[in-house]
């Protein structure tokens, strides 16, 4: 009988487009989706703040009380707690994303090691399955040339650099055989796919788009400056999301500066206005308590996000990370104060979704999930909001158009 290994993946999309491919690179090992009966955990790991490295440390401290697993880190967490968490013996291997495809011969290995491998690899790696989701999510690209003041990722992804095109065709080709309708392009910093291949995030998804099972395409997270004009001419599309994530992290035009960000409010408002026109709903990301964030600066940010039309938000509080420029800034703002401002925001993008909601008079595209207890399913439909569906059929994996719904805080709500 073949060890059972268990992926415990923190993160982002690009951390569970990782753990599938490693998966699919296993060859002497079985997947267990129940880490209990697990012979080994692979760790896919997230280091984007102070909180997710916590995360990590908490899991493994769990996992030691009640289980006899051998335990492999990997991920971003790899190049800032690897070693640390090795010399501890808590974990048995460490190794970087760019050794995932050896996966089958690293947790056979009888020593421990520590491997991080390459930082400027083009992933090459093919996944045509993802256990256990209804959408699936492609890689198209790894690192980002910004040096945002913050932000560590850099220099543990590497610089920007685009995967094959014809890899990323080949790979939707065969998820669409496989009944994936709805595709979410994921990376470092996806608008910069194409960039060193002469292609561009337009291209790519008009020739995806093309590709026979496909009904969706989602983006992740974009910055303002590469809503190009050539990308604007696939808002129409009707394959494109109605949803689209354009990280601002901040709408202070003196916070911006600080943070070495190339996006300026002015034009982040023009732009969101265009989208909102055009009938998108609009996702950001948003930092609170940054160093510098004076009260007067906060007053002028939240002003400024009153009068953007945003639905969605990923806000968090500022974490030091050690060797980024924002670390040695002053002063430093408590982390209570940055906490409700946290919420402060927070409370805001709701009212503003609930409000979206509220407005909306079409059919709702809706991909399900998920069951989440006896006959309640849940989706997201095409403005990625959520919907929780009553019905006496498993809707798991359908698409479902929905017109009668009532409009709750949080999600809508219907039944079938």
């Amino acid at each position: 009988m073949k060890p059972k290994v268990y992926f415990k993946t923190f993160g982002c999309r690009t951390n569970l487009y990782d753990s599938q491919a490693m998966i699919g690179a296993l060859k002497d090992y079985a997947v267990t989706l129940n880490e209990d009966e697990a012979d080994v955990v692979v760790l896919n790991s997230c280091t984007v703040t102070n909180g997710a490295d916590t995360h990590v440390r908490s899991y493994i401290s769990k996992l030691e009380k009640k289980s006899n697993a051998k335990l492999f880190l990997t991920g971003c967490g790899a190049h800032t707690k690897g070693d640390s968490l090795l010399k501890e013996g808590r974990v048995h291997g460490v190794f970087g994303q760019s050794e995932k495809l050896k996966i089958n011969t690293l947790l056979s290995k009888e020593n421990s090691f520590y491997e991080l491998g390459d930082l400027n690899y083009v992933d090459e790696s093919i996944v045509d399955n993802f256990v256990g989701k209804s959408r699936a999510f492609i890689k198209i690209q790894e690192g980002c040339d910004f040096r945002c003041s913050y932000c560590i990722i850099p220099f543990v992804r590497g610089d920007a650099r685009s995967i094959n095109e014809d890899k990323i065709i080949e790979q939707i080709t065969r998820l669409a055989l496989n009944g994936f309708g709805e595709f979410v392009l994921s990376g470092t910093n996806v608008g910069s796919y194409g960039k060193d291949t002469k292609s561009s995030i337009a291209k790519l998804t008009k020739k995806i788009s093309q590709i026979r099972g496909v009904r969706r395409i989602r983006l992740g997270s974009i910055e303002p400056i590469q809503v190009t004009d050539e990308f604007k001419e696939i808002l129409d599309e009707p394959w494109l999301e109605k949803h689209l994530h354009i990280a601002l992290q901040h709408t202070s035009p003196t916070m911006l500066k600080l943070m070495n960000r190339r996006n300026m409010y002015n034009q982040d408002r023009e732009l969101f206005e265009f989208l909102s026109d055009k009938g998108f709903a609009i996702g950001t990301d948003f930092i609170t308590g940054h160093p510098g964030e004076s009260e007067s600066i906060w007053d002028e940010a939240v002003k400024n996000i009153y009068q953007l039309p945003l639905t969605h938000l990923h806000a968090f509080t500022y974490s030091k990370r050690d060797n980024t420029p924002s670390s040695t800034m002053k002063p430093q703002i408590n982390a209570k104060l940055a906490k409700t401002r946290l919420h402060e925001i927070e409370n805001i993008i709701d009212e503003k979704n609930y409000n979206f909601r509220k407005n909306l008079n079409l059919p709702l595209e809706t991909l399900i999930e998920n069951k989440i207890e006896k006959n309640l399913y849940q989706g997201f439909d095409q403005y990625f909001n959520k919907i929780i569906i009553k019905s006496d059929e498993n809707l798991v994996g359908n698409w479902v158009d929905i017109s009668n719904y009532k409009i709750q805080k949080g999600n809508n709500y219907a039944q079938l």
